[in-house]
């Protein structure tokens, strides 16, 4: 238990991030992982999965923005989204925001990660408690995406790092699965690591989306809680340039306020520092 003392993410390179603990709301241990929920004195609340961070209140903010409304104002009109993972319920939040959105799918493997964060982190998890336009599934996304004859216009990979449960959400099988399941001109964007420390898993995770749809990207946001600070997501369709078509007006006329996404944050995060640059040369596509 976490009671006024200094919690830390030791990175395997030597690196370490620290919060300070005012208290502990939730420990648990599910079939999948330990889940953990404390109060901090600069964060908020903060949820660690396995004692790696998945948000912090103070940031959420800019994770869940730039992980749904990229691929959301790219699609001309998303109507059915599917979001694979995001416990927490940050992203499906913001995907419910757009009013052309009539359906979202969620599906979350540990149900110990939704009750719990539905109980302490009521900021991103409002909308799991019945939002109507809401589908949520305890189930494996894996299985899912295997299985169902549902199609979609944006596909949300919601993942935590490549391992335990999740190793499976970076892998070619995944993802030819989810281009059978999205429409001629769907989106699938994906959490996509750090570029400083895990070089090696986006360098893979490219590798597999560039195998399998027409175009791939990858774009950076940055963020307080995550090592580095510097992270990214992958950006692959069939059909859709990421920023190419992208109307300021329509983002103007949603009339949705964002803390952190904006249209000129939306095309300038696809432009990628030279060590990325250099690192993914040739796994770009189109």
């Amino acid at each position: 238990m976490f009671s006024d003392i200094w919690i830390q993410e030791k990175n395997d390179e030597g690196f370490a991030l620290g919060f300070k603990v005012k208290e502990t709301l939730f420990s648990g241990k599910s079939e999948f992982q330990t889940v953990d929920i404390v109060d901090t004195y600069s964060h908020g609340k903060v949820l660690l999965n396995d004692g790696l961070v998945m948000l912090s209140e103070r940031d959420e903010f800019a994770y869940h923005d730039m992980i749904t409304h990229v691929p959301l104002f790219t699609h001309p009109n998303p109507k059915n989204v599917l979001v694979i993972g995001g416990g927490d319920g940050g992203t499906a939040r913001e995907v419910l925001r757009h009013e052309s959105v009539e359906k979202c799918v969620m599906v979350e493997i540990d149900k110990m990660v939704v009750d719990s964060c539905i109980e302490y982190i009521p900021m991103t998890s409002q909308v799991l408690k019945g939002h109507p336009k809401l589908e949520l599934r305890i189930e494996d996304g894996l299985k899912y995406v295997s299985e169902t004859t549902e199609k979609f216009d944006v596909i949300i990979v919601d993942s935590t790092d490549p391992i335990g449960p999740a190793t499976p959400l970076f892998g070619e099988a995944f993802y030819k699965d989810i281009h059978k399941i999205l429409v001629d001109d769907g989106i699938v964007v994906s959490q996509g690591e750090s570029p400083y420390y895990n070089a090696d898993v986006q360098k893979s995770l490219l590798s597999v989306l560039n195998s399998t749809f027409e175009n791939s990207y990858i774009y950076n946001f940055s963020n307080l809680t995550y090592p580095g600070g510097l992270w990214s997501f992958t950006f692959a369709s069939k059909s859709l340039h990421p920023y190419n078509g992208l109307e300021t007006q329509k983002v103007k006329n949603s009339k949705l306020n964002f803390k952190y996404y904006n249209t000129d944050i939306h095309r300038s995060a696809f432009s990628l520092p030279s060590f990325m640059k250099e690192n993914l040369e040739g796994l770009i596509k189109n």
